[in-house]
């Protein structure tokens, strides 16, 4: 669907700023807004879904278990 969002977890990511969850979350908002910036009449709902699709986002990430890869002999 985005495929502008880039994967957040490991080993993909071994460092995940708060700026790039709230990027990947802007970018999904965008997406299924069909809005790149929302009208004034529009900024405070856009706002606040990109705020809690971000939390949202960050507590997905805290709580997955990634198991290490095999290492190559």
């Amino acid at each position: 669907m985005c495929r502008s969002i880039k994967t957040l977890r490991p080993p993909f990511e071994e460092t995940v700023t708060d700026e790039d969850v709230r990027a990947a979350a802007l970018q999904y908002v965008r997406k299924i807004s069909g809005f790149r910036k929302p009208s004034l009449a529009n900024e405070k709902a856009f706002d606040a879904a990109v705020q809690q699709i971000a939390k949202a986002s960050q507590r997905l990430l805290d709580a997955l278990v990634v198991k290490p890869q095999a290492s190559a002999i």
